[in-house]
Parts: structure tokens; C-alpha cells; sequence
């Protein structure tokens, strides 16, 4: 349900109240760190004429969300795309007009939400204030400066042009039970029985997933809580693209942690920062300009998807209860549930050219189509838009596509790295192979991997090709990552999953291993 009028009206008079108080008390934090980390020209631009275009932004709020309101939900004849709060195991979207979610964010910059229930509802931090504290710790403080450095630029790029797109953000969710027209969260035979072929599957020893210039779902190596430490002191994947993708931070606001059989799908955020480094080295390095196209919904082509990874993984991760966990997991992140009917022939028979819609004929019956695999909706919520007529305002009527589909994107491949292999201890050759699958049996059109220069992945292009030269499924992979788990987990093996299924290719690394091992 969209947030209670009442939580509005505070919002509106604690924008009203900030003008009244003395600028030295409403900013003395930020005039203190602001001054370390800019000029005192840029600083003098910062307070005499940002800081005003802020204020009346926070003044326009009331504004902004009784327009939003009003249009949210017949923006697609029904489907619910209105702020509020998505909670756990609620399926559903958000689309916010980018100058909503600058306002939103402006009331983040300046504490004005109120926290006192949010971590009864299991929400992320949302307010700035820890950024700014944390700036004063002397460990954490040049990345805390550089973080604040990517937050300013964007306030004083949205107050100099207001972009005019939306973001979306969406609950992705595998129901556990069985419903009709929905895939459900899988049991290990889904996995083991799968006669998917696995997809293509391309290495990148250099670059990152942010700057894939493919139209590629990216991969946010998430905690659980939406943003991890973004607000606070973390500087790693997530928190870095948060920083650079600040329009990211709104859906903090109102998108609970997720559970087991969820995700999180966010379309369109704008990035308007460059960096270098990673973690503790993070640099702000200026402007970025997107050249990104947008979508028949003016939003930004960036599409990330967040799955968080299990944590402190361990030897558990080889337990096939927790190989199930991330691979239905990932599984939750890169399937469109708009493609269930095609998946689920996939499974049951081996094989399908196309994927089914659902529309309405003129007297309003849900009636479905058939569509060839690249003209499938591109989202999960959105099969449920191609219902009713004014629709076509934003989305092309095409005689081939059917009456009200969507402004359909061909299929997408995924762009992904090491996920959950950092600070969630898991092992890198066994996510490489979980995503991979995940994201063919998902339809996805391929795999982007950037490995980013971990020594176990080096060989990863050659296991790859060697896997596809075989014509493996993703039920063969599965079953071998099974068999392979166990042994590992029993301590029956300590090599690694590339040398233990080639072990010609990694005859050194498995001879190392057996010297190491012997008593």
C-alpha cells in the first residue's frame, strides 16, 4: 500500500522546518566534511546554489507524490506500480519518475525519514547521516570522502538539468508452492533432470560489468539488504555501483531484505560518476555522461538485478541444501517469469521456439499468445501490462507482436563476475558454474564473465569451451557439480571443480594438491 498520508504530511513539514532552521545547525555536518573534500569555490557554488535547488525540490515532494499517486495506478490499466512498501514474498513493481526519486534522495541527504520501525520491517538504512560519521574515522576515510564526492556530483547534476526518465524497481519472487502460470522454486530434480543446453559463455580478464555495452542484465553481488554498507562504511561491488548509480539508493527506501527465493530487478538508473580503485583505494574520478538508450517506458537501458550470495560460506557451501540455495537463487535473479511457459516445456519435453503472453481481446478476456523466444517481455511484472487499451500510449501496437504487448526487447545475455566470492568466502570456480547454469536455464542469451584476475579463474575460458564442446545440459552440469560438492565436502578431494573434472588439463595443480594434502 502507498506510504500513509501521514508519513507524507510529516515528510512535507520536515521539509518546511529545514528552511526554517539556522543553515550553520541543518548543514553543519556537511559544511564540515564538505570543506576537506572540495575547493572553497566549489564549496561557495555548493551552498549558494545547490543547496536552494535542493530545498525547493524538497518543497515540490508534496507535489511529486500526489501526481505519482494519482497516475501510478493506471499507468498499465491496473497493475499496482505506486510507491510503497514490497515486502517479503510480495511479487510486484515500483516506477518512479527519476525527479521523485531525486526528491527522495534529497531527504535522504538530510536525515528527514523516519527510522524508528524500520528495522522491525526488515528495511535497509535509508538516511545519510552514518555516511557522514563514518568520514571521521581515519580507516574508513578517504573512501568515505570519495563516496560523498559521487553523492554531490549527482545532487549538482540533477539540480543543473533534472533528468525526465523513470526507474523501476522490482520484487522478483519463486513462490514456494505451486501456482498456474508462474515457475516455482525448484527441488535439486528440477536441476538434475534439466535438458536445457547451456548458453554461450564469454571470459573478460579486463574491464567491468558496469561498462558492458551489450544490453546485459548486470549482476549486483548483493547483501542481503538491499545496498549493503552503501550508507555506511562499505566500499565494495555493490556499495561502488551504488555510489556511481545513485538513483539505486531510493529503492532502500521501501524494498525489505530479501529471503532465499528472492531478488531485486531495477531498470534504468542513470549513472552519473567515473571512479578507480576498489574498496579502501575507491576514487571519485568525475563526470560520467550515460549514453545509454532508454526503453518504450523512458527508462535508462541499465538493467541490474541484485542476488545476494550466501554468507560465510565454508564447507557448507559443497552441501547440496546450499547448492540448491544459490543456484535457484540465481535462478530467481535472471528468469523472467514472463517466459514460464516456454521454461516449463523446456523442462517437461526438451525443447520450445517460442514463450507465451497474456493479453485481452476486445471484450476483455485474458486470452494467450504465442511469441518467438526474442520478443518475449522483458520483465517479470511486465506480461501482466500488456492488458488494456490506453496502454498503447507509451507501448507500439504491432500487428506481429499482438494487440498491447510491450515495446519488446530481444533476449538479453547476463553480465556477471565473482559473485559472492569476497568478503561471503565462496568458492569461485563453483559460483562461475551455478550462475552459468542458472542463467541458461533461464533462456538467457549468454553468459559476460569478468573474472577480474582471480588466480583459480584463469583457466575458466578453457573449461568453458571444453564444457560446451561436449554439448553439456544444464542437468549434466548440475549432476557433476553435485557429485563433485560431496566429495569435496566429505574430504574426499581438495582440488579445486576445474581440476578435478580435467585433470590432464590441471595435472601440476593437482599434483601440488596430493603434496600438500600428504601427511
Amino acid at each position: 500500500m502507498p506510504f500513509p498520508i501521514s508519513e507524507i504530511l510529516l515528510l512535507s513539514l520536515l521539509c518546511n522546518l529545514s528552511l526554517l532552521l539556522p543553515m550553520e545547525v541543518m548543514l553543519s555536518s556537511l559544511t564540515r566534511s564538505s570543506m576537506q573534500l572540495i575547493s572553497r569555490a566549489e564549496a561557495s557554488k555548493w551552498f549558494e546554489e545547490v543547496v536552494p535547488a535542493l530545498a525547493n525540490l524538497l518543497l515540490r515532494l508534496p507535489s511529486l507524490l500526489e501526481s505519482h499517486y494519482q497516475d501510478a495506478d493506471y499507468l498499465f490499466n491496473g497493475v499496482r506500480t505506486g510507491l510503497r512498501l514490497l515486502g517479503s514474498q510480495e511479487a510486484g513493481i515500483v516506477f518512479l519518475g527519476q525527479e521523485l526519486v531525486a526528491a527522495l534522495l534529497t531527504c535522504a541527504f538530510f536525515c528527514l525519514f523516519p527510522v524508528s520501525d524500520r528495522g522491525s520491517k526488515r528495511l535497509p538504512t535509508i538516511n545519510f547521516d552514518h555516511l557522514f560519521e563514518d568520514i571521521y574515522d581515519e580507516g574508513y576515510r578517504k573512501k568515505q570522502e570519495n563516496k560523498i564526492k559521487c553523492i554531490m556530483h549527482y545532487f549538482e547534476r540533477i539540480c543543473s538539468s533534472m533528468p525526465e526518465g523513470f526507474v523501476s524497481f522490482e520484487r522478483k519472487v519463486l513462490p514456494l508452492e505451486q501456482l498456474p502460470l508462474c515457475v516455482s522454486y525448484p527441488e535439486a530434480d528440477f536441476w538434475s533432470k534439466s535438458v536445457v543446453s547451456l548458453c554461450p559463455f564469454e571470459v573478460h580478464s579486463s574491464g567491468f560489468i558496469e561498462d558492458q555495452s551489450n544490453g546485459a542484465l548486470e549482476v549486483d553481488f548483493a547483501n542481503k539488504y538491499l545496498g549493503g554498507g552503501a550508507l555506511r562504511s562499505g566500499c565494495l561491488q555493490e556499495e561502488i555501483r551504488f555510489m556511481i548509480n545513485p538513483e539505486l539508493i531510493a529503492g532502500m527506501l521501501f524494498l525489505p531484505c530479501m529471503e532465499d527465493n528472492e531478488a531485486i530487478e531495477i531498470v534504468g538508473a542513470e549513472r552519473f560518476s567515473n571512479y578507480t580503485g576498489y574498496a579502501s583505494s575507491f576514487c571519485f574520478s568525475g563526470d560520467h555522461v550515460d549514453k545509454r538508450n532508454v526503453d518504450g517506458f523512458r527508462r535508462c537501458k541499465t538493467r541490474i538485478v541484485a542476488i545476494d550470495a550466501l554468507c560465510r560460506a565454508g564447507m557448507r557451501q559443497y552441501k547440496c541444501t546450499y547448492l540448491l540455495r544459490e543456484a535457484n537463487k540465481a535462478f530467481c535473479g535472471f528468469l523472467d517469469q514472463s517466459n514460464c511457459d516456454h521454461h516449463k516445456s523446456l523442462f517437461q519435453d526438451g525443447g520450445s521456439q517460442g514463450s507465451q503472453c497474456m493479453e485481452t481481446d476486445k471484450d476483455t478476456n485474458v486470452v494467450v499468445k504465442d511469441f518467438p523466444m526474442d520478443e518475449a517481455p522483458s520483465t517479470s511484472v511486465e506480461i501482466a501490462m500488456n492488458r488494456g487499451e490506453y496502454i498503447n500510449q507509451v507501448i507500439g501496437y504491432s500487428d506481429k507482436k499482438g494487440s498491447w504487448c510491450l515495446d519488446l526487447e530481444d533476449k538479453i545475455g547476463i553480465a556477471t563476475g565473482n559473485w559472492g566470492c569476497g568478503a561471503f568466502g565462496g568458492d569461485p570456480e563453483l559460483k562461475t558454474m551455478i550462475q552459468w547454469l542458472a542463467a541458461s536455464q533461464a533462456a538467457r542469451r549468454s553468459v559476460s564473465y569478468y573474472a577480474l584476475g582471480i588466480k583459480s579463474l584463469q583457466n575458466l575460458n578453457q573449461v568453458s569451451q571444453w564444457i560446451l564442446s561436449h554439448e553439456w545440459t544444464v542437468g549434466d552440469l548440475w549432476n557433476m557439480l553435485v557429485e563433485y560438492s560431496s566429495r569435496r565436502f566429505n574430504k574426499e578431494t581438495n582440488l579445486g571443480f576445474f581440476a578435478w573434472l580435467l585433470p590432464t588439463l590441471f595435472a601440476h595443480d593437482a599434483k601440488m594438491s596430493n603434496l600438500t594434502s600428504t601427511p
